[in-house]
């Protein structure tokens, strides 16, 4: 199991190292040894490595032309993005990793930022376009300034968003300071409520944002969680909401996955197993890599228990997992948002029970990565090893996941059973836990029984969503190196 370092904010003066080798006539042939721990790692655990030619074997035969061919790249992310299959398109996942430090504290919910989620909609055919807050981090530059869920933004230091600017206007959001004018609506038309301006700063995101009992729909009991992120030093946070569910005796339950972009894929198995205890110990996800590393072929398991992190990600023990027996279904809340260990979850509960989709189309992501550190001896994935003198690192794919009964088949996302547009309700978006908050409503309702077919779109909406290029860390699957030793 996975067992976490402190994580330390330093700062580090990275450098392109050397490195050398001898050729056949015993001379010594210089490289640059990081782009050789590049094409090295990802020769090794790259899943789709063997449909690359850049990536053969026989690549470092020669040591000349292999020098040469890493001199063609003047940095590693450059050389990185060269050996990706179909980039772009068939690999949309994986990325090379300037600051290992960085990445790691943020899987965990730990990173510099103003502390919101938002949805960006041009709201009419003029070409406006505003931004609402679907969530906004407690304890967060945002949310000591008062920014709220529902919270309408249409302009960005100064500049109101339209189609033909918002692609410059939204990378302001990039910089440290930036000055938010907020807005109310009313039948389509905004009036200007005022301007707040943030500073970004450190902050840490507990992902079990909400967990609710409601008492009396049609006489059943709904437990209601909203969880944004599978985070490893939450895990017995996430034990406590079920504790809650448990102990209420819940007839339903609504996973609200909406903002859930993945993330441990041991904590996805653990919340799997909260929510079905008839499902025992079986398979919840079997782990396929490429055809050198077939030995670490594995699975997960449902459990019966859980490991517990301490703040610094450091296993303190174990607890056993509060499981429910009295769900005959499950309801999830899904966006284009929900995306990686959490349509695992929906992949491999449904091998056990019904699970009920509403909302939009899931992401599409049945991938999963590693990280590689420049350490050659332990295969690139002890960071205790690691090169000292950088911090570069790689999250590459390196595993395609199925459930127990071998199903994956989801690159175009999971369709809902009931669709409900979130974003067409954009000028009148509630806090998460309000009964009439659309999506969750929506729920509601079908358990209800008032709802059996679908909900309409909201009529007479010109409203469109506005795709936004997501954080590399928001949609991730991955596992440690732990998972894999056990398969040595």
């Amino acid at each position: 199991m996975k067992q976490f370092k402190a994580l330390i904010l330093i700062a580090f003066v990275s450098f392109l190292a050397v490195g050398c080798f001898k050729d056949n006539d015993d001379s010594l042939i210089e490289i640059n040894s990081l782009n050789d721990f590049v094409w090295q790692g990802m020769n090794s655990w790259y899943y789709w490595q063997p449909n690359v030619p850049e990536l053969d074997d026989s690549k470092d035969d020669d040591p000349n032309q292999y020098r040469a061919f890493l001199d063609q790249f003047s940095d590693p992310n450059s050389l990185f993005e060269s050996l990706l299959y179909q980039y772009g398109t068939l690999d949309r996942f994986s990325w090379f990793v300037e600051n290992y430090v960085e990445q790691e504290q943020s899987f965990q919910g730990i990173s510099e930022s103003f502390g919101i989620r938002y949805q960006a909609v041009q709201i009419n055919n003029n070409g406006d376009v505003i931004l609402y807050l679907n969530y906004v981090t407690p304890d967060s530059p945002a949310g000591d300034a008062g920014f709220l869920r529902g919270d309408i933004i249409n302009a960005i230091d100064g500049t109101v968003l339209t189609t033909n600017n918002f692609i410059n206007t939204i990378n302001n959001l990039n910089n440290s300071t930036v000055t938010f004018s907020f807005v109310t609506a009313s039948d389509g038309q905004l009036s200007a409520a005022g301007d707040k301006t943030i500073t970004k700063r450190l902050i840490f995101d507990n992902p079990i944002y909400l967990a609710k009992v409601f008492d009396n729909i049609e006489g059943k009991k709904v437990g209601y969680l909203v969880y944004n992120g599978f985070r490893t030093a939450y895990n017995d946070e996430l034990n406590a909401a079920f504790a809650t569910f448990k102990n209420a005796g819940i007839d339903e339950l609504i996973l609200d996955l909406r903002l859930n972009g993945g993330g441990s894929v041991e904590t996805s198995a653990y919340l799997a197993s909260m929510v079905n205890a008839s499902a025992g110990e079986g398979v919840f996800a079997a782990l396929k890599f490429n055809t050198k590393h077939t030995n670490e072929d594995g699975a997960y398991y449902l459990s019966n228990t859980l490991n517990v992190y301490d703040s610094n990600f450091n296993k303190t023990g174990t607890e056993t997992i509060n499981r429910l027996t009295t769900l005959n279904q499950l309801y999830i809340l899904t966006s284009g948002g929900t995306a990686s260990a959490s349509e695992m979850v929906i992949n491999g509960l449904k091998a056990y029970m019904p699970v009920k989709l509403i909302g939009t189309t899931t992401f599409g992501k049945n991938v999963g990565s590693i990280t590689l550190y420049d350490s050659p001896g332990s295969d690139y994935l002890d960071r205790n090893t690691a090169n000292s003198s950088h911090l570069n690192a790689m999250q590459p794919i390196v595993f395609t996941i199925f459930n127990k009964n071998g199903q994956s088949d989801y690159t175009m996302g999971f369709n809902p059973d009931i669709e409900i547009k979130e974003f067409q309700y954009w000028d009148t978006i509630l806090p998460f836990g309000d009964i009439n908050e659309i999506v969750l409503k929506t729920a509601l309702d079908d358990i209800r029984g008032y709802v059996t077919k679908g909900a309409p779109s909201k009529l007479g909406t010109e409203a469109e969503s506005m795709e936004v290029v997501p954080d590399k860390f928001q949609n991730e699957m991955y596992i440690s190196p732990e998972f894999l030793k056990q398969y040595q």
